[in-house]
């Protein structure tokens, strides 16, 4: 019996000596956590560049940092359109005192930026990647990281939608040949982003699921640049003419270069006659600025500050490692891993 107590008292004091010091490690952990978690919160957001959409969503962050100076502080890296310059920059800030990052790619080319987001990944930095991912991508990064993007196939499909009722409205203005078909010009992205194709298709879907047949007369990648695209229709005026019925973009940043060209040659100043439907996607000020004015048929807009809001809402949840939805009204879509922020149109 007393070797049975003594024992039993042995295998007690064991399991104390086992037990104990992983529970206190435990509890040190936690509570080292939660000391070292100082307010307030440092994301590093990584832009593929500050114009156009993205400098809207970056004021929006920089406003949100204002009104919350004691909760989060974000710091920017502008890529310049320069996928290596992008990753140096990343490789720096894993380097540095960050809790979040926030990754809008230049590209999504897995051989160019693979390697740097294995890099976040093994460091276990909390990750929001902002963009349209493709399936790649959503398979290489999905268990370690969220995506925040708006749905292509949907502007593609307002937009669509919008010129759809400018045809019905004034077609014997728009029809120049009385030939009953929409013939237009296509300015689309950068050639790669999944975006753009879902933007170019589903716009003429629309167009032809309205009962309006559709002819392209070119396409042209301006690579999301006012400046390309501006140039492209200088150019692609003396060539088609009067031809042109319609100029489809696939972000406001085109369309204004557009209407620019086309302003250059009398068109698209408040005249009907002489004016050609161009449409966008975006929201930028002064595209709303131009449809006001009647000089663009319209425009898509993605709120920029809806965005910034989700980045920061989720963010926070990361830095603090509670569920990325935890206390939103975010959802994911079908890949568990990307929620999808809504458009909405915008006309005269």
């Amino acid at each position: 019996m007393k070797i049975l107590k003594k024992f039993l008292i042995f295998i007690m004091t064991l399991v104390i000596i086992i037990i104990l010091p992983i529970e206190i490690f435990k509890n040190n952990v936690c509570a080292n956590s939660n000391f070292n978690k100082k307010a307030p919160i440092k994301i590093a957001v990584f832009l593929h560049s500050y114009d156009d959409y993205l400098s809207l969503v970056k004021q929006n962050l920089e406003t949100i940092q204002k009104e919350n100076p004691d909760k989060v502080e974000f710091t920017f890296f502008n890529a310049k359109e320069n996928q290596t310059i992008q990753n140096a920059s990343i490789d720096k800030a894993l380097t540095e005192n960050f809790d979040v990052f926030i990754v809008n790619l230049h590209t999504l080319k897995l051989d160019e930026v693979g390697s740097i987001l294995n890099k976040i990944i093994k460091e276990n930095m909390p990750l929001i990647l902002l963009g349209e991912p493709d399936e790649n991508l959503i398979r290489f990064v999905g268990r370690y990281g969220v995506f925040i993007a708006s749905q292509g196939k949907e502007s593609g499909i307002i937009e669509g939608n919008i010129l759809a009722n400018e045809w019905n409205t004034n077609k014997q203005y728009i029809d120049k040949n009385n030939d009953n078909i929409l013939q237009y010009i296509m300015l689309k992205g950068r050639i790669g982003d999944p975006i753009v194709d879902q933007r170019t298709n589903y716009s003429i879907l629309a167009l032809n699921e309205s009962g309006i047949k559709t002819e392209e007369l070119t396409s042209f990648n301006g690579e999301w640049s006012k400046d390309l695209a501006k140039e492209a229709i200088e150019s692609l005026f003396l060539k088609y003419g009067n031809k042109i019925e319609a100029i489809i973009s696939n972000n406001d940043a085109m369309a204004i270069g557009a209407i620019e060209a086309l302003q250059k040659y009398g068109y698209n100043k408040g005249n009907k006659s002489m004016s050609i439907p161009v449409v966008g996607i975006d929201g930028l000020p002064e595209a709303i600025e131009l449809v006001n004015k009647g000089y663009m048929t319209g425009t898509v807009i993605q709120d920029a500050q809806a965005n910034a809001e989700a980045l920061y809402n989720i963010g926070m949840n990361l830095a603090y490692k509670k569920p990325p939805l935890e206390n939103t009204d975010y959802k994911f879509d079908d890949t568990g891993v990307v929620i999808r922020l809504p458009y909405k149109e915008y006309k005269k």
